[in-house]
């Protein structure tokens, strides 16, 4: 493996430097936690400004990566057809537009439908940065090129929360909802100024297989979801994503409603994750060049495994604590931090041609086991760490076993 990730032969003529290549996929990755973390110190103020049931509330945030999820299905073979920079500024003006309602919404149903079109926008800018690295690097050297953007996400996870607390403990959760409209507007600036087209062979060169007529697009969809790579990595980085949306949907009521902390402490408790999430892709970058990717994610499945079933034991043996939920989640983060990057880059590294499409499966796929989880959780927030505990030690047992079995079995990431 080389030392720097190195371009595709089969890429476009691209001529953007390292460092804006990072920059873009930090925040394009970054628009989700600023979407689904930043408001989540706000979530309880704004159910009881609404005076809504607890199961509403959740809405806000299942019916945005429901979404989200489905939309990549529409986004992803677009862009393999037109291209990935047109789609993201379709997307990001969307986006944006919808931040502006969600933060202006009159009730409670106004609020779910401006985030449920937020979390369809939002997906055309996660599905791309996914499907920029499959554009510029080859499968191995994506999985170090997304662990560079994920530390980008990482930094900006770190302000999200802590920023969200604060703007809602001073100005009201309305506030809260508009920051996401500020960066949705940075990011479309960046990429109508600077980002260039990363799509191989450009928007008219792209053979008929990449084309979104229906036949086609279910040939590739089925031939996709049928590839063993794909089923491997994808159920990696699904349960993987499944842990911690099950720590995002619930962590608000249990950190600020069971435990007692306030809206500014319970951001400082995200900010807290986010850094642990910064240090495990540094970890990541570390230990692939040593043991490959296979083993590396088998490696932090140790980490995934641990943690979860510390905050089960801890949860069923009556321990309900500050620290007995920190500690073993900070220990699951570690892992996710590792499982993110590898799995979304092997997920798309078979599908040079159609990383758009594999990348758009990937993310939906990650959005389902969000929103089951979602859902789940909707119906059992009991006033205990309970729900919270037990699920993320559910996923961190799901992680260990895809980690140890599928992946080790068919997760070799081909060249394309």
């Amino acid at each position: 493996m080389s030392a720097t990730p190195q371009a595709l032969p089969s890429a476009s003529h691209n001529t953007m430097s390292v460092g804006l290549v990072v920059l873009v996929l930090s925040l394009l990755m970054g628009i989700q936690p600023v979407t689904t973390d930043l408001y989540l110190p706000a979530l309880p103020a704004l159910t009881e400004g609404f005076g809504a049931p607890m199961a509403q509330a959740q809405l806000t945030l299942t019916a945005l990566l429901l979404a989200f999820g489905i939309s990549q299905l529409f986004w992803g073979p677009l862009s393999d057809r037109f291209g990935r920079r047109p789609i993201l500024l379709w997307g990001l003006c969307a986006y944006t537009l919808a931040a502006v309602g969600s933060a202006f919404a009159p009730s409670m149903l106004m609020l779910i439908v401006w985030r449920t079109l937020q979390g369809a926008a939002m997906g055309a800018a996660v599905m791309c940065a996914r499907a920029i690295v499959r554009d510029l690097y080859s499968p191995v050297d994506g999985a170090r090129a997304m662990s560079r953007g994920l530390t980008g996400l990482g930094v900006i996870a770190c302000c999200g929360p802590l920023l969200g607390g604060l703007l809602s403990d001073l100005f009201g959760w309305r506030v809260a909802l508009l920051a996401p409209a500020v960066f949705g507007a940075g990011t479309l600036a960046v990429i109508a100024l600077r980002m260039q087209e990363t799509a191989p062979l450009g928007r008219t060169g792209l053979p008929h297989a990449a084309r979104p007529q229906a036949a086609t697009l279910l040939h590739n969809w089925l031939a996709i979801i049928r590839h063993p790579t794909f089923i491997a990595w994808s159920a990696l980085s699904a349960c993987s994503y499944g842990g911690l949306f099950t720590f995002l949907a619930s962590s608000s009521f249990v950190f600020i409603r069971v435990l007692g902390l306030s809206k500014t402490q319970y951001g400082l408790v995200m900010f807290s994750i986010s850094v642990v999430y910064v240090l495990s892709t540094f970890l990541c970058r570390m230990l692939l060049p040593r043991f490959g990717v296979r083993r590396t994610v088998a490696l932090a499945a140790v980490l995934s495994l641990t943690g979860g079933t510390l905050m089960g034991v801890l949860a069923l043996a009556g321990v309900q604590s500050f620290w007995a939920l920190m500690v073993p989640f900070c220990l699951f983060m570690m892992g996710h931090g590792v499982h993110q990057p590898c799995s979304q880059s092997g997920a798309v590294g078979p599908f040079p041609l159609t990383a758009g499409t594999a990348s758009a499966l990937n993310g939906f796929l990650m959005m389902v086991a969000a929103f089951g989880m979602g859902g789940w959780l909707g119906t059992h927030l009991d006033g205990t760490v309970m729900p919270l505990a037990l699920g993320v030690w559910f996923w961190g047992a799901l992680i260990a076993l895809t980690a140890w079995t599928l992946v080790q079995r068919h997760g070799e990431p081909r060249r394309g």
